[in-house]
């Protein structure tokens, strides 16, 4: 880790170092999604007095904290307790109230209180107050790939951009594929995107006008090589869930700078390829992820049913 992300790191030390051991910085998964969230927003001067930013899924991250201390005015979301199911409350990873958010004493209280709200959302059914374009940034940590398909992950990174201003800025970690983009976990509640649907979502985003930019890089320190297994020890990048090997891969998208950019809606040709994407899919054996979720995975003899729905077109998004 750079020396960049090494300070960020070490600025939300109270969220992964609670006994304040102080410990080198983990080369952990999560630990790199929080600080790759941070630096491509603070590269791009998101950071700041006046900023506005929404989080989804925000869990008990310690970002909404982190921003808020830095001037910025957040609008924290996660699901509800009734529907986010036992093994994230029980995991500590469900944020029920803003309370939740501050417990490592990141942010000053005073300033927290008066920066930070929090609001029940699915990130399924983003609410219509939340897509004026009104906020500056947005952001969530591996929780799209909780949706419940790959289609339903990236319908809400396509509607999310309406909560943005023009040239805001969205940063998401997700869930990715490391070793197959034909064979993957395509329905249930953990999936894993492989290279062609996230480079699909970026055709889809850039026919709106937007900018992506990604890194497929795997990497090639020892860290990087090393795939973890349960019960999880050493370098935690790249884990084993059933065949498959994953890691977390960062989007960085950046809204159109006009103020007329159209929104994305589903079109049939859309309907389409996401109910032929999910008929590709057959049940599988259990996938255990850390919070263990069933998953399924793509079935050989159709996934030419999702390949031939087609590319991308115009400003109706995907296919």
């Amino acid at each position: 880790m750079d020396p960049v992300m090494l300070a960020w790191a070490d600025r939300i030390r109270a969220a992964w170092d609670r006994t304040n051991t102080g410990a080198p910085v983990l080369t952990h998964r999560k630990i790199w999604e929080w600080v790759f969230i941070i630096e491509a927003l603070h590269e791009r001067g998101m950071l700041g007095h006046g900023r506005r930013g929404l989080g989804f899924g925000v869990g008990q991250d310690p970002l909404a904290a982190l921003f808020a201390s830095l001037g910025c005015r957040i609008v924290a979301t996660d699901i509800g307790a009734d529907r986010a199911g036992a093994g994230w409350v029980e995991s500590g990873q469900h944020a029920a109230g803003v309370d939740a958010l501050n417990r490592d004493g990141i942010c000053d209280p005073a300033d927290f209180e008066e920066r930070v709200t929090f609001r029940t959302v699915d990130m399924r059914a983003i609410p219509a107050d939340l897509l004026r374009g009104e906020f500056d940034f947005a952001w969530s940590a591996c929780a799209l790939e909780h949706l419940g398909s790959l289609a339903a992950g990236q319908e809400f990174l396509l509607r999310q951009m309406d909560c943005l201003r023009p040239r805001g800025v969205a940063v998401h970690t997700t869930e990715f594929n490391v070793g197959s983009d034909r064979d993957t976990v395509g329905v249930g509640d953990t999936v894993l995107y492989r290279r062609r649907d996230v480079e699909y979502l970026a055709a889809a985003l850039r026919s709106l006008g937007h900018g992506i930019e990604l890194d497929f890089d795997p990497g090639s320190t020892p860290a990087d090589r090393h795939v973890d297994t349960p019960p999880w020890g050493g370098p935690h990048l790249k884990i084993q869930l059933e065949r498959f090997v994953t890691t977390s891969l960062g989007i960085i998208v950046e809204k159109s700078a006009a103020d007329d950019a159209p929104s994305w809606h589903p079109d049939r040709r859309w309907a389409a390829r996401a109910a032929a994407l999910s008929g590709a899919f057959r049940v599988s054996s259990f996938v255990r992820s850390a919070v263990g979720r069933l998953g399924r995975r793509v079935s050989a003899g159709s996934r030419r049913a999702a390949r031939d729905a087609g590319p991308p077109v115009g400003r109706e998004g995907p296919g």
